[in-house]
């Protein structure tokens, strides 16, 4: 579903479901008042707040933010709360100023007692390990970590990749939705899929992708020499342009769903008595 990827991509880059909310909400009451100035020509609150559903108040709140949504005040998710914690606490930073090794377990300056403080009753080996997933921190030996990001998101996330994400699927989606209602003559839209041995998709893989760019290159090519000919005919000035185009896209998964990322097999932590060696390299606190 739709919706389960947008929470997955929430996720990653570490937005709340309060967050996702806020956003959804301002992006309700603006979308709706853009529908309702092209439906009536003038702008009805009233009707805004019928549309979303939404308090009156609330929508004239959010129309007076000006689009607020886009730029929602970030409140640190629990695993970005502990990893800023870690970076700025005193208890947990060494003489340089820098964030210490920390042992996971400890009554002092531990991995545990920064679950505690920040966690918000997570346990700390749930805690410890969403922070290895998202390669926010490193395992060390004799049950010691380190940070190893000061930003608890999935890696190869951007804002450029976000953006240019959400332009895709809102083309794409906006394609659908136009089908849907009946546009004449419908939008282009085609899709077809096969059930494969997983043996042999590596080769199809291959095969799709060179087709694609041959395809995508052609109508690269058709919209240069049509955007050629309509300027040596019309004026740039005063013309209206409409942005059109097509998007190919390729979609792989098993009846268990998308390929999972791989992770070490998780290792048994058990509480240590004092005394225990601890590990050479990097301050500590114990």
């Amino acid at each position: 579903m739709i919706l389960d990827q947008i929470l997955e991509l929430g996720f990653d880059v570490g937005l709340t479901v309060q967050e996702l909310n806020l956003l959804l909400r301002s992006r309700a009451v603006h979308t709706a008042a853009k529908r309702v100035v092209i439906e009536s020509g003038r702008m009805s609150k009233s009707r805004v707040a019928i549309l979303t559903g939404l308090p009156r108040s609330e929508v004239t709140k959010m129309l007076n933010q000006e689009d607020s949504g886009l730029r929602v005040h970030k409140r640190p998710n629990t695993a970005a709360g502990i990893i800023a914690c870690w970076y700025e606490n005193p208890r947990f930073l060494g003489p340089d100023g820098q964030p210490r090794v920390l042992p996971i377990y400890g009554k002092r300056a531990s991995f545990e007692q920064l679950v505690a403080l920040r966690g918000r009753g997570i346990p700390v080996r749930a805690m410890l390990d969403a922070l290895l997933e998202l390669n926010a921190v490193e395992a060390l030996p004799n049950q010691h970590v380190r940070p190893r990001s000061r930003i608890a998101i999935s890696t190869g996330l951007s804002p450029r990749a976000i953006i240019a994400l959400g332009d895709k699927c809102s083309d794409l989606l906006g394609t659908l939705i136009e089908n849907l209602r009946g546009m004449k003559p419908p939008l282009v839209e085609a899709s077809v899929a096969g059930n494969l041995p997983d043996s042999i998709v590596p080769l199809v893989r291959r095969e799709l992708a060179g087709q694609t760019m041959s395809f995508i290159n052609a109508v690269d090519s058709i919209l240069k020499k049509a955007k050629l000919k309509g300027g040596t005919k019309h004026k740039s000035f005063g013309r209206r342009h409409i942005r059109l185009g097509m998007s190919v896209h390729y979609f792989e998964k098993s009846k268990e769903g998308l390929a999972r990322k791989e992770f070490n097999s998780r290792k048994n932590l058990r509480r240590r008595k004092r005394g225990t060696a601890k590990p050479s390299g990097g301050s500590d606190a114990s």
